[in-house]
């Protein structure tokens, strides 16, 4: 075991490349919640976002062209203050998270959802050309919109379409190598309300 980063506040959400060679993680080392990579011993740091707002939980695609990430960014004056003044107290407030695609030098990124719930935990579809991820898109009834399924999207943003269709919380998903597997948690069959555990899928295109 070794240290990689040294900054005093955080570096997280830290994912490898499949080639093994670098790293994609969050930190807080410049002032706001922004992606970095960095090689596999922690050499030649590059920022790769720099909105103001929050960016984070990224993953490289299977060929490690292309990063998908969450992101938050304020749109008005009085949003950018509220995030910024939670950010003092080291907090977000993840209503509402879109998420994004760029290359992995942090060029070229582009939106691919836009429909204003809480979009987080994205992951490439071993094809390279699909993602998953979790969301609170479909819960329209609850004012808390605490239920929160699976979905699949294009890289391009288009053809989302819901995978899971449980009436509480699905989430952090991840296909194995060969796409045969979805793993993800959930708080189905839990022994108590809220309790999260983890399941295995055969998945079927």
């Amino acid at each position: 075991m070794r240290q990689l980063t040294t900054t005093p506040r955080y570096d997280a959400e830290a994912t490898i490349s499949p080639d093994g060679h670098h790293i994609v993680f969050t930190s807080m080392r410049d002032g706001d919640l922004e992606l970095y990579s960095m090689n596999l011993d922690g050499s030649e740091v590059k920022r790769l976002t720099h909105e103001v707002g929050y960016d984070g939980g990224a993953f490289y695609s299977p060929d490690g062209s292309l990063i998908v990430y969450r992101g938050y960014h304020p749109q008005t004056p009085e949003e950018t203050s509220d995030y910024q003044e939670l950010l003092k107290e080291d907090l977000v407030r993840p209503s509402r998270v879109e998420l994004f695609v760029m290359n992995a030098d942090g060029s070229n990124k582009r939106q691919i959802t836009n429909n204003g719930a809480a979009n987080f935990a994205p992951f490439f579809h071993p094809n390279g050309e699909q993602i998953i991820f979790c969301s609170n898109v479909s819960d329209t009834t609850n004012p808390h919109r605490r239920n929160f399924d699976l979905h699949l999207i294009n890289i391009d943003g288009s053809d989302m379409e819901q995978v899971t269709f449980y009436g509480e919380f699905d989430g952090f998903p991840m296909f194995t190598r060969d796409g045969k597997k979805l793993l993800f948690c959930s708080n189905r069959n839990g022994a108590k309300h809220g309790q999260t555990n983890v399941f295995v899928a055969d998945w079927v295109d």
